[in-house]
């Protein structure tokens, strides 16, 4: 795991974690914990405030906490919760952790635990796995549209963990861009609000001294920079940016993903991320990933 800096944290930091059981929540909240960070797993939306309120007391400003469907009938406060800290000046930062049914049927086939509502109403009504994880994706569904939603489907633990706590510790702005890289044969982010297609671009992976590299090595970029499309192709990404993003501002988004895919997520996209990361980081506060390279 990368190292972290965490000296430009706000003064009253509150992640918040929620999403769907076996998305690894509680892995993102140990990895936050690591980084110091107050943690509490599972903590019913009643006593958010009150826990906030606590540890400011205490002076640990620094805190995250994961809620998720266990606390199914308080759920529909959860907004009006982080809209009344959101007044007191606590800065919070909403994380949904998703992954695909198929995934989830998995892990927990692998696990042998049992979904958090696989059974209700005291054990009187049961539910079939898929049917569970179904339900609990209606129940949350408010929550994911507020927050800035990672999928877990085909990341490692330690990539979570590194992606999350750079979520966590970006310097405090109105809106974050998450620019992310992929291979489109491994399959498009669920997170991604816009999408770019970078396969006709050239591509460095026919040129053998270059096959081994990526987009963030000088061979690759020096070879990509000397023709025309690649750089076309991400001035017009920060034109629509710069075109829409203050339009998410007005809305209230805290954060945009904005994903750029290849063939293998190795050069091109690398590349291009890259480049837009460099012409956007100076007007907002910006991300970079690379799903198949971290």
């Amino acid at each position: 795991m990368s190292q972290i800096s965490t000296d430009n944290r706000s003064a009253n930091e509150l992640v918040l974690i929620t999403g769907m059981s076996g998305s690894g929540k509680s892995v993102a909240l140990r990895g936050l914990e690591d980084i110091g960070f107050f943690c509490v797993d599972n903590l019913p939306p009643e006593l958010l405030s009150d826990l906030v309120d606590v540890k400011n007391y205490r002076n640990c400003h620094q805190l995250a906490i994961a809620i998720d469907a266990r606390s199914a009938e308080s759920l529909p406060e959860v907004s009006h919760r982080i809209r009344v800290l959101r007044a007191k000046g606590i800065n919070v930062r909403s994380i949904f952790l998703d992954a695909t049914t198929d995934t989830l049927v998995r892990r927990y086939s692998e696990s042998k635990r049992r979904h958090p509502l696989s059974a209700t109403h005291g054990g009187a009504e049961r539910h079939a796995l898929i049917e569970a994880i179904e339900l609990e994706r209606k129940l949350l569904l408010a929550l994911r549209d507020e927050a800035h939603v990672i999928d877990t489907s085909i990341i490692r633990s330690t990539q979570l963990v590194d992606f999350v706590n750079r979520l966590a510790t970006t310097q405090s702005s109105p809106i974050t861009i998450v620019l992310e890289s992929f291979a489109f044969k491994r399959g498009i982010p669920v997170d991604a609000d816009f999408v770019f297609d970078a396969r006709a671009l050239p591509n460095p992976f026919y040129e053998e001294p270059l096959r081994a590299l990526t987009g963030r090595d000088g061979p690759v970029q020096s070879f990509l920079a000397e023709m025309v499309e690649p750089d076309l192709f991400s001035e017009e990404i920060i034109a629509l940016l710069n075109r829409w993003i203050p339009r998410f501002q007005k809305n209230k988004r805290s954060y945009v993903t904005v994903a750029v895919g290849c063939t293998g997520g190795q050069h091109r996209s690398v590349y291009v991320v890259e480049k837009v990361h460099s012409q956007i980081s100076h007007r907002w506060a910006a991300i970079r990933r690379h799903r198949e390279l971290d």
